[in-house]
Order: structure tokens, then sequence, then C-alpha cells
């Protein structure tokens, strides 16, 4: 039977079928690390191109975008600009993507921030690294530094998101938050604070602090690294 409807196509010769049938058995015996890479993609591509050798295209990906990661981050566009790569294929890579960020943010939600810091760090990377452009989101906390809330307060141009004090302000009033702690991104993979970073996170900073809400961190997201503001003495 195909593997769900996907694109037609000859039908796949046996040594192919073969193929599929035994790196899956593989990885469902021993799991993501008797797979490499390029296996973990193919895995992927079955789904949406049942009748044909899709590891030429899992290495061409990986290839054009650096890695297995950087892959299923992609944007739609980007990843239907690779040759062999329909709607089909790059839904079931933005799925694989989609539920990645969802298993990052169920380690963290309802968790105390200080006791899974890297567990929050590896959400905030899988959801904004590698995203075109920047977006501002807010982690609101309680009295026990728990994540109560995650919450994307503004998306914006390349270099630019629009962060509005105010309003941060209001929407932790709302959820009953003692403390926030911001995380944005910088689409240019430097996770570096710009000026305007550093006006804003005191702007924010302050008009919370006058209400006794605490800003615990400025997260600033890159592509391989983060910056924070508590670390770098600028809160």
């Amino acid at each position: 039977m195909p593997d769900g409807h996907a694109e037609g196509g000859k039908a796949a010769p046996d040594h192919a079928a073969g193929h599929r049938d035994r790196l899956r058995e593989r990885f469902m015996r021993a799991g993501v690390d008797a797979v490499q890479d390029y296996e973990l993609l193919e895995l992927i591509l079955f789904r949406a191109i049942p009748r044909r050798d899709v590891k030429p295209l899992a290495k061409s990906l990986l290839k054009t975008f650096g890695g297995f990661a950087e892959t299923i981050a992609a944007p739609t566009e980007r990843l239907m600009d690779v040759g062999g790569v329909s709607e089909s294929v790059a839904r079931e890579l933005k799925i694989v993507h989609a539920a990645a960020i969802k298993l990052a943010q169920q380690r963290v939600l309802k968790r105390p921030v200080i006791s899974s810091w890297n567990d929050l760090l590896a959400y905030c990377r899988s959801a904004m690294a590698d995203h075109p452009t920047e977006m501002f989101r807010i982690l609101f906390l309680d009295r026990k530094n728990i994540l109560i809330a995650d919450e994307i307060q503004q998306k914006g141009t390349v270099d630019h998101t629009p962060v509005y004090p105010r309003e941060v302000v209001k929407r932790a009033l709302e959820l009953g938050a003692s403390a926030l702690i911001l995380v944005h991104n910088h689409p240019s993979g430097d996770p570096t604070p710009s000026r305007a970073d550093i006006e804003m996170t005191k702007q924010v900073a302050d008009a919370a602090g006058a209400l006794g809400i605490r800003v615990h961190d400025h997260l600033v997201i890159g592509k391989s690294r983060e910056a924070s503001f508590k670390s770098l003495g600028l809160l």
C-alpha cells in the first residue's frame, strides 16, 4: 500500500521497496541513533513520495539548508525552491517541525524555569532560531517562577519588531504573572543585543517594575547561540 496520499509515479523497484522496509525496521528496532540525518529525512519523505528513491532529495535538502533541524525549520517557500520538493513534501516537513516545537514546549510549560533552563533554551531555539523575520515572545511566570504562559507578542520585519511596554505589562496583569522572560530572535544569526534591544528592554523592565512585575531576563536567539541580558549585565 502507498504511504498515504502523495505524488504519483512509476511503481518502485523491489530493491527500493526493500530499502524502505529495512530502514523502517532499523529505526523501529534501534531508534534515532541508528539512522543518519539523511535517512531520518528519507523516513519523513516516504510519506509524501511513496514511489521514488528519496535519498538524493534528502541529501540535497541537507546540503541546501545545512542540517536536519535547519531543513525542517526552513520556510515553506524556501523548501519548495529545492528541486523535487512539492507542496505535499513541504507539508510533511513542516508537520515534523511543528511536532518538535510542541514537544519542546511541553517540557517547559508548568515547570519552574530555573530547574528547566536548558529545556527552555532548547525550546526557544527550536521555535525561533531559524525564523526568517523577527518575533518577540514573552514567557509569563508565577510567584514560584513556574511558566504559566508563552505568547508571541509581536512579529516584525527581517530586522525589526515593534514592542509596546504597556501592552506587555497589561497582558502580564491579565494572566496574574509575577515575572517575565523576554525572548526575540535575530534572523541575521548574530544574537548580540542592539542599542534598540537594550533601550526596549529597559522600557519594559521599568514599566513592569512599577507594578511589581520583574523581568528576569531577555534572551536573544541567534542561529547557533543565544545572548542573555542577565549574563551580559544588561538587566
